[in-house]
């Protein structure tokens, strides 16, 4: 199958260089996945998907034109190509425009990511994940409803050529389990959830681990209050946290900062965050949600530290944005089956800090603990930051009642510098963070 998915890619160029384009590269991606849903301990639905896509990019000059399709029937392939070099003959010349330099290319073995696992579990063996996590979640007492449970399992394949000579694929796998339920009644009812996805099957979370975790969530959700307005130190659970350094990927792309739309701009190889606090993308962690050994455009790529001690180090590049800024390329380009590749981090985590989480929150006399972030009130070239939060009051150096309705708020660049972290750094996602401490963030409740 790999072998065939490269060989598709590499006939479309070449057959793209016939039609008269001066360079192109392809890429192929198809997907599997089924997925069970049950509620209240009856099954609610079975999903199967399964489609395929091929993309071209061609340049003739320094114009350009991507074109792609779920057709791979050859009629369908050769009109793909035709249409995609006319275009590329009348798009807008654009200086940046053209393929990641042959040099750069990834060459010999690609490191090992054991990223797919090639199990393909059954109908019934997902419903039966899905049913004990939704048990065990109504099983907590307090929870009087659910919102159902799910399972998962898909596979990815794909493949990437390169007129200047890349021809590499890959697959990868990929399981979650999920529930949600809950407590309470009437104006007072709270929801929550918990779930757990991984590359391969025998790593998912127990069921029963997974639906107790959403039931007591959800339980300790309830008869939430209000915090008086102000600043206080503001602290972050994990599963929320990890939005904070999605901000700062997303701030450090080479296109945001070659528009001059980020909140970082100007600041490389400046104190961006407290000291101490480190920041890594690393693509080749085994098995993680999103390793790779090769970026979008055929780069090796490789581990490195966005944030060292607080600096920051470098901007993520694709082969347009590092020629805009006279920079070089850094493999980590991303695309899916049309338009051309942006860039943006693989699986990317904040070290973990040197305190226990009570050691985090003990002194701290009046602050907020945040489970839950609702709204997307992010301003990206300014670094303003307003979001809804519910969580958790703290008192006198421990969690105390549920607070809900309340807005935590600050300016990104000054949240990073006040940032403290704990010692409870746990892989589970693409983006990972032990839990965070911001000091001076300004809250409003009651």
């Amino acid at each position: 199958m790999t072998s065939a998915n490269e060989d598709r890619v590499a006939a479309l160029v070449e057959a793209a260089a016939r039609a008269g384009a001066d360079a192109a590269d392809a890429v192929y991606y198809r997907s599997e996945s089924t997925q069970v849903q049950v509620r209240l301990g009856l099954l609610e639905d079975v999903q199967r998907s399964d489609g395929e896509d091929i993309g071209l990019r061609v340049f003739v000059g320094q114009r350009s034109a991507s074109v792609s399709s779920s057709s791979l029937t050859d009629d369908a392939l050769s009109a793909l190509v035709e249409r995609a070099v006319a275009m590329a003959r009348e798009a807008p010349e654009d200086p940046y425009a053209g393929l990641a330099p042959a040099e750069l290319l990834l060459q010999g073995d690609a490191p090992e990511i054991d990223g797919d696992d090639g199990a393909d579990p059954a109908p019934d063996r997902l419903r039966a994940l899905a049913l004990a996590a939704e048990d065990a979640a109504r099983g907590i007492t307090g929870v009087v409803n659910s919102e159902g449970a799910g399972a998962s399992a898909g596979r990815t394949a794909m493949a990437l050529a390169t007129s200047t000579g890349f021809l590499r694929s890959f697959s990868s796998s990929g399981y979650g389990i999920s529930a949600s339920v809950i407590a309470g009644e009437g104006s007072g009812m709270q929801r929550d959830y918990g779930y757990h996805s991984s590359r391969h099957f025998a790593d998912l979370e127990a069921p029963e681990e997974i639906g107790r975790r959403a039931g007591e969530r959800t339980v300790a959700r309830l008869n939430p209050g209000k915090l008086p307005s102000g600043p206080m130190p503001v602290v972050f659970d994990p599963r929320v946290g990890s939005s904070l350094i999605g901000h700062m990927a997303g701030a450090v792309t080479g296109a945001a900062i070659a528009r001059k739309t980020s909140f970082l701009l100007g600041k490389l190889g400046q104190q961006v965050f407290a000291k101490g606090i480190t920041i890594r993308d690393d693509p080749h962690r085994l098995r993680g949600l999103r390793s790779r050994a090769f970026d979008g455009e055929g780069l090796p790529t490789h581990a490195i530290d966005l944030i060292e001690d607080g600096v920051l180090t470098t901007w993520l590049l694709d082969s347009a944005s590092s020629r805009q800024l006279d920079l070089q390329p850094t493999g980590h380009a991303t695309r899916g089956g049309s338009g051309a590749p942006g860039a943006g981090t693989s699986n990317l985590y904040l070290e973990k800090g040197a305190l226990s989480v009570a050691e985090l929150i003990g002194d701290i006399k009046l602050g907020l603990f945040v489970t839950e972030l609702i709204g997307q009130g992010v301003n990206m070239v300014t670094g303003d930051y307003s979001r809804g939060a519910s969580g958790f009051a703290i008192r006198d150096g421990q969690l105390a009642e549920p607070v809900a309705e309340v807005t935590a708020a600050g300016c990104l660049p000054e949240m990073f510098l006040h940032l403290t972290a704990a010692d409870d750094l746990v892989f589970r996602r693409a983006h990972d963070v032990p839990t965070i401490r911001i000091d001076g963030m300004t809250v409003a409740g009651a």
